[in-house]
């Protein structure tokens, strides 16, 4: 019995002799991780002070921060390895991470793409940070481009994290891309009232509000006749952020109709207009006879 037991306990015996000679080893990796994440922390806040006096930027201040941090960590991860297993070379690290490059590839490919689409939005800045943008239906003010996602808060103040994946492959609408944005404002006007006199006054009343651009001008076309107004439209210019043209937006529809009230332009509700015919006068609700006589 004995004997049937003793090439268990040596495995056990040799399994914590291993243990304990490998125990400075794993100690000193643990300890170099350890000072890693003091150095990756000093390398970001080196790599942040040098961007922000050579880079203009933001965007690629970030991608700068970001890689140096994530390379920072890269290094020290390698140390350790090599250190809690010292038998184990540079060689064979590389060899084994070429044989597990498919694997891993194909168990975090969405992190890769993510990492591979952040990199480019930071390159090519199709957008910067404190841009309000709009994408896949969200719209917001960019916090924040990482190398995984990109954040937007919200104009009601909430969070949205979208992958970087989703923001590279889709289409972006970017409302703080130039420095002035055009608001098409729609009002219509009675049909009996004079088109000039209704041009006028709409372009004299919007003119004067703060917040409206004198370059371009403001212009009123005139756009189709509507079932109850002759439809028109009011283009102006503001600034482009969302609280500007909002905010413009509202006193510009208070002039307008402050305007058309003076000069007594009606802006007129959806209406119908009914016609009633005398019957007996016009003689078409009697039945027709065969003959074409009329039928009492």
């Amino acid at each position: 019995m004995i004997n049937a037991f003793q090439p268990v306990q040596n495995a056990i015996e040799n399994l914590l002799r291993g243990a304990v000679e490998s125990l400075p080893s794993i100690l000193l990796a643990i300890a170099i991780l350890f000072a890693t994440r003091s150095v990756a922390g000093l390398v970001r806040r080196l790599a942040q002070a040098t961007g922000d006096k050579t880079i203009k930027s933001p965007s690629l201040r970030s991608l700068l921060v970001q890689t140096s941090f994530v390379c920072a960590w890269s290094v020290g991860i390698l140390i350790a390895s090599v250190a809690a297993f010292p038998d184990l070379r540079l060689g064979d690290i590389i060899g084994l991470l070429g044989l597990s490059s498919v694997a891993i590839g194909f168990a975090f490919q969405d992190i890769f793409k993510n990492f591979l689409a952040g990199i480019l939005l930071l390159l090519h800045e199709p957008f910067q940070l404190g841009d309000q943008i709009i994408v896949e239906g969200y719209e917001g003010t960019v916090e924040e481009i990482s190398i995984r996602s990109t954040q937007i808060r919200t104009y009601q103040g909430e969070r949205i994290v979208v992958p970087n994946a989703i923001v590279f492959t889709n289409a972006v609408n970017v409302l703080t891309a130039f420095t002035h944005r055009r608001t098409d404002l729609a009002i219509g006007v009675d049909y009996n009232t004079p088109l000039a006199q209704a041009v006028e006054t709409l372009l004299d009343a919007v003119a004067p509000v703060e917040g409206v651009l004198t370059q371009p001008k403001p212009e009123v076309d005139i756009v189709g006749f509507g079932d109850s107004s002759i439809d028109m439209v009011v283009r102006y210019w503001t600034f482009p952020e969302k609280a500007q043209v909002r905010r413009t937006q509202t006193q510009v529809m208070m002039a307008l109709k402050t305007a058309c009230d003076r000069a007594e332009i009606n802006i007129p509700y959806p209406i119908r207009t009914l016609y009633y015919f005398d019957q007996e006068k016009f003689d078409d609700h009697y039945a027709v006879a065969a003959n074409g006589d009329r039928a009492d």
